[in-house]
């Protein structure tokens, strides 16, 4: 029973985290742009390293851990079904939202994090149950990975609403699904998912995070010209999930 509730309580704590990503919203505005163009640089260099360094290598690991001809192309399709399905969102979002490109982004961002968290989730979820003190490693890296990835979400919305109030239920909701891939994963997937069905989940997810990180988020980081902002946040981004991905191995 304790186990059983450990399980559930780590990866809702590692989604929570994307809640500090809230917090740069109460930034003093004067600084509108320059943090802006900081917050997007950093969350596409994230989204980018993560994606490169940890989603398609663990998709590789669950198809046998092998560099196979096949298998590589496997991961290109899925990949490539993510990028298209990112291409299809974001073509629809703007049709539906008034040119605001910052609002764009952080509706993407959340449909984005959501479909990582969600296997995320599991991923903890079924660690846990069968290894603690792993669950809890795996947890504190998830953490540390959310809280750039809620910046992504809060500082879009906030800076293209002024609503705070939306920065942090979006935000929330964001966090909030890795609970639910948890949930899941005890109620209907414990005994069904399988080492194929999570690889093309990471692919995709790899697919449409790269699409948002190139396409979306540097662009528009770049178009405040703010160039010192930029390089910092890149640099930053990458220099924390480097440390993520080699120390725990997410």
């Amino acid at each position: 029973m304790k186990k059983t509730i450990l399980s559930f309580l780590i990866p809702f704590l590692a989604g929570i985290s994307t809640i500090i990503g809230y917090f740069p919203t109460y930034i003093n505005e004067k600084y509108q742009n320059t943090v802006i163009s900081f917050s997007l640089a950093f969350s596409s260099s994230i989204m980018f390293t993560v994606s490169i360094l940890s989603l398609i290598p663990e998709a590789f690991h669950y198809l046998n851990n092998t560099l196979s001809f096949p298998h590589i192309i496997i991961i290109l399709i899925w990949i490539n079904i993510g990028i298209i399905l990112s291409l299809l969102i974001d073509k629809k979002l703007e049709q539906k939202i008034d040119n605001s490109s910052l609002y764009k982004l952080g509706i993407l961002s959340i449909i984005a994090l959501i479909i990582h968290n969600i296997p995320e989730g599991i991923t903890t979820y079924l660690t846990t149950t069968n290894n603690l003190k792993l669950g809890i490693s795996l947890s504190l890296a998830i953490a540390l990975h959310n809280i750039p990835e809620g910046i992504a979400i809060a500082v879009p919305i906030y800076y293209s609403t002024n609503s705070r109030k939306k920065a942090f239920i979006y935000t929330l909701v964001s966090g909030f699904s890795e609970f639910l891939g948890a949930i899941l994963a005890h109620i209907f997937l414990k005994k069904y998912i399988n080492n194929f069905i999570l690889s093309v989940i990471l692919s995709i997810t790899a697919g449409i995070m790269l699409h948002l990180s190139i396409f979306n988020l540097l662009p528009n980081s770049i178009s405040y010209q703010k160039p010192k902002a930029i390089v910092l946040g890149i640099i930053l981004g990458i220099i924390i999930m480097l440390y993520c991905v080699f120390l725990f191995q997410i």
